[in-house]
């Protein structure tokens, strides 16, 4: 593998992958809007954003909502840019897997 591609276990369970593709796209997203994407529950996504949160791929805050009157707080999810260079590293290692890289 090149030094641009590092095959990260963390990263290759398939809901974490689905997680760190899902977020490597927007700056952040809703963690309700990301369970509700990924089709698990509350437990099981929290789970593995505690995963990826612990490694410092990702990272979680609290903010209230401006189209809600109530209390309630989101939960904001972005990968932190240690956490984009390792999904990238994470995909390049499986395109050289696969043999797909150009």
């Amino acid at each position: 593998m090149s030094d641009l591609a590092r095959f990260d276990e963390a990263i290759h369970a398939p809901l974490r992958l689905r997680i760190c593709g899902l977020l490597r796209r927007v700056h952040q997203l809703d963690f309700a809007v990301l369970r509700d994407t990924l089709e698990v529950s509350d437990a099981t996504l929290s789970k593995h954003v505690k995963t990826l949160v612990d490694l410092g791929y990702v990272v979680s805050r609290k903010a209230a909502s401006a189209s809600r009157s109530h209390a309630r707080r989101l939960t904001w999810l972005s990968l932190t840019e240690p956490g984009r260079e390792a999904f990238d590293a994470h995909v390049r290692a499986l395109r050289e897997i696969a043999g797909t890289l150009p």
